[in-house]
């Protein structure tokens, strides 16, 4: 058996209704219409304090990564998990996972700037670390639970969404320092 299979096969006897209202719901939080919106948040509130180039990173990566993701969705064309396992209906392509890459695209941007913000050793800086890190590993493995993904997908997803987030920090930070 693969990768793929084994997490499948494990994650289905784990199921109950109660656990799958949870995941539902957290599921939604790392689809490209609420990490657009939580990145766009996270964008204002940053220019209004005056902190642009924390803002545009944030902004710009998440933005991106929704046609990015499709296109590469869309190269790939790798089918979803069979039902009845498959506990959500969606007719897109299934790697990689859009809501691993998604949320890891904005935890890492959001990352970022909390590094840039709070010195080593703060707690706030500890704290919000972890948060964004669980963030993205939860909506990752939603995706499992649910079996809207194979494990690659949301492996790959995650892998993708951060070397996306941190190609847009080089990139304008080159930028920033080339003027």
């Amino acid at each position: 058996m693969s990768l793929d299979g084994d997490v499948l096969e494990w994650v289905v006897p784990l199921r109950e209704p109660w656990l799958t209202t949870l995941m539902t719901g957290i599921t939604h939080t790392g689809g490209v219409a609420a990490t657009i919106v939580l990145a766009l948040i996270a964008a204002v509130l940053l220019a209004r304090a005056g902190r642009r180039s924390d803002a545009t990173p944030v902004g710009a990566a998440v933005l991106t990564g929704w046609p990015v993701m499709s296109l590469t969705k869309h190269l790939f064309g790798r089918a979803r998990p069979p039902e009845p396992e498959r506990l959500i209906v969606i007719q897109t392509e299934s790697f990689p996972s859009g809501h691993a890459m998604m949320s890891a695209i904005l935890a890492t941007a959001l990352a970022v700037v909390v590094v840039r913000t709070w010195p080593r050793g703060d707690r706030r800086r500890i704290a919000a670390l972890v948060v964004l890190v669980c963030y993205t590993l939860l909506v990752g493995l939603t995706r499992l639970y649910l079996a809207a993904h194979w494990a690659t997908d949301v492996l790959a997803g995650w892998v993708f969404g951060v070397l996306w987030a941190m190609l847009w920090v080089w990139f304008l930070t080159r930028v920033r320092l080339a003027r």
